[in-house]
């Protein structure tokens, strides 16, 4: 652990109840030999508010990245997410932010580090769309599951419109799941792309529900994504009574 300030944000219940913890690391779902130390999204956002005020950010940023080189490992999940909503927090153009995301997304490999970090950069939105496409798309063709997955949550959260569907959609049909490794041996492999897609695809019924169920019912999307859309779209309170197909 490279941060010692985090030990005292350590939420209450998941140092004294053990139901709660294991509960805790069972969502978060890390990989085996990534530490959870029970930190939520909100004091890990305020640590990263405070390191991105720092004079030597960006060499906070580097040993992040030096000590992950050195083993993935030695950075706890807590860090690997503080990383990300640090360069999220940076003040600085949408070009220096790609370019520090360069080293920070082949990192990536868990569901809530990956979701926590695409949702909370609003700065995406300042980016062009064209160009926050480009930067993306050669991720959807990556072999590696939570790159793939950053692609699409970051396409569902900043370039889901009418205009941009086409090339969306295009891109979901295009992806190579056999192609894709996981290191997830307890989830059918690749778990985190599929459900990724699904959500992509649920919060797209709710903005675009023709163009959606047009895509969808004449796609070549294998019938699982396509159930686990399904399921998406009935726990969705904005869908829950819209057809699915």
């Amino acid at each position: 652990m490279i941060i010692e300030r985090l030990t005292p944000l350590i939420c209450e219940r998941f140092l004294h109840e053990e139901k709660y913890r294991q509960g805790h690391i069972r969502i978060i779902n890390a990989l085996s030999g990534r530490r959870i130390l029970g930190l939520h999204l909100p004091e890990m956002k305020q640590v990263a508010k405070a390191l991105a005020k720092q004079a030597d950010a960006l060499d906070i940023l580097h040993a992040f990245e030096q000590a992950h080189q050195a083993n993935r490992f030695s950075l706890t999940y807590e860090e690997t997410l503080i990383w990300g909503l640090t360069i999220n927090a940076l003040k600085g153009s949408w070009e220096e932010r790609l370019s520090l995301l360069k080293s920070y997304i082949p990192v990536l490999d868990n569901w809530a580090v990956c979701d926590s970090f695409c949702c909370n950069a609003k700065w995406a939105l300042k980016i062009p769309p064209q160009t926050l496409w480009e930067f993306l798309l050669p991720y959807f063709y990556s072999n590696k599951e939570f790159e793939v997955r950053f692609a699409i949550v970051m396409s569902m959260c900043y370039l889901l419109k009418e205009e941009w569907l086409p090339l969306i959609f295009g891109e979901l049909q295009q992806i190579d799941l056999p192609n894709i490794h996981s290191e997830y041996t307890n989830l059918p492999s690749p778990y985190y792309v599929r459900m990724g897609m699904a959500w992509l695809l649920a919060t797209s019924l709710a903005k675009f529900p023709d163009e959606t169920r047009r895509f969808v019912n004449a796609s070549s999307l294998t019938e699982e994504v396509k159930r686990l859309y399904a399921r998406k779209a009935r726990e969705s309170f904005k869908t829950r009574n819209v057809s699915a197909f």
